[in-house]
């Protein structure tokens, strides 16, 4: 019996319309949305990055980069996603090429070495926990800070880096002035800047960035807004080429 078959209580497997490529959920968990698969195809890889996903929830990131990285190392927290993790690893047959760690990244040096990675993915919590309408169980700390907060995030990405390496990053743009202080304080500087809008006539919800470690302040890139539905409320052509959908 294939690992598609025996679902646990509450578990869903879903497509990632990437050459067969399948991911298992809980419904009962935090699932994965289009942040990360935007974040996912946000930085250039060239097929020898050492990459390290931090807060990879059920692992769709590495599951998205595999066939453009060298190896990806995996970190999650929460047991249950982290077991979901490892699970989508061996479904997918890339036990080669992706490592899941359960453990906690305030604590680097217990889950991968210092310098040893070129590109760091990091879908963090998006708000502190004074903000917002605090939901409760798993669901809240993917939302809230409230086990890893932006500096330790950011703290985590710079212990892994070689000098030189790339930090990708989706957050909220109203923390844009946080994210550089932070970034900053870690010695890096933001290369790439580009906003997501729900529409073309409507305020970005989210942004996407690339930092360097070690790297000039200047020279900063200021992309174009990717947006995601056209005015009849479908997906643009770039959302759906993204989403591998035919156009």
């Amino acid at each position: 019996m294939s690992e598609q078959a025996a679902l646990h209580p509450n578990e869903r497997v879903d497509d990632l319309s990437l050459g067969g490529r399948q991911i298992t959920q809980r419904t009962d968990e935090f699932c994965f949305s289009m942040d990360a698969v935007l974040l996912a195809h946000f930085p250039q890889l060239t097929g020898r990055e050492r990459v390290l996903d931090l807060g990879t929830g059920t692992g769709v990131i590495p599951l998205l980069v595999a066939d453009h990285a060298a190896h990806i190392t995996a970190v999650e927290l929460n047991s249950v996603q982290a077991e979901l993790a490892a699970r989508n690893v061996r479904l997918n047959h890339l036990t080669d090429k992706i490592t899941v760690r359960e453990g906690d990244y305030r604590d680097p040096p217990a889950l991968f070495a210092c310098g040893a990675y070129d590109l760091v993915f990091s879908n963090p919590p998006y708000r502190p926990v004074t903000s917002g309408a605090l939901s409760m169980g798993a669901r809240a700390a993917a939302r809230h800070e409230l086990t890893a907060t932006l500096a330790d995030t950011v703290h985590a990405a710079s212990y892994a880096l070689r000098h030189g390496g790339r930090l990708a990053m989706v957050h909220l743009p109203e923390r844009l002035g946080e994210i550089v202080l932070a970034l900053h304080a870690e010695h890096f500087a933001v290369k790439r800047l580009r906003m997501v809008q729900p529409r073309a006539d409507k305020a970005p919800n989210l942004m996407l960035i690339e930092a360097v470690k070690g790297a000039a302040l200047t020279g900063m890139r200021h992309e174009p807004a990717l947006i995601v539905r056209d005015a009849e409320g479908n997906y643009t052509d770039e959302i759906r080429r993204i989403y591998g959908q035919e156009m």
